[in-house]
């Protein structure tokens, strides 16, 4: 596996979050786009629009945080408890097939593995104790 990276869910203000936890832990963010940004995205309701699908924070010594916006038709409302996901990058597609199978028995598929619109090997899966789980194979983009 190549890192493990904490995903949080926001319901609107994942900018200003962000924005607050780079002025208190340093770095820069290193890749951000919002759902008007995305094929289809200008189908969504104007403030849809312009709230995050993906937002990215590295600090200086290399660490990364990651998080999304919360839209209308997407389900699950972000609370306290429910709100943060962990993300596996793996190396390989067939690691990320292992993995999210392993995590996913007993448990909840929430979005087969599959290749995403952004270029990565992506799913989402809930374990059967609960816990969000998020798998992905970055490509070379």
């Amino acid at each position: 596996m190549k890192d493990f990276v904490p995903y949080l869910q926001f319901n609107g203000n994942a900018k200003a979050a962000m924005t607050f936890y780079r002025k208190v832990l340093g770095g820069e963010f290193t890749g951000y786009s919002t759902y008007g940004e995305i094929p289809g995205g200008e189908k969504m309701p104007a403030d849809d629009q312009e709230k995050f699908i993906h937002i990215a924070l590295t600090t200086p010594n290399g660490h990364r945080i990651m998080a999304t916006d919360k839209v209308s038709g997407m389900g699950m409302d972000p609370v306290a408890g429910n709100n943060l996901h962990i993300c596996i990058l793996t190396e390989s597609a067939e690691e990320a097939d292992l993995v999210f199978e392993g995590l996913s028995d007993g448990g909840a598929i929430m979005m087969p593995m599959n290749k995403t619109f952004w270029g990565d090997y992506f799913g989402m899966c809930t374990d059967r104790f609960g816990i969000h789980w998020m798998i992905s194979h970055e490509s070379n983009k």
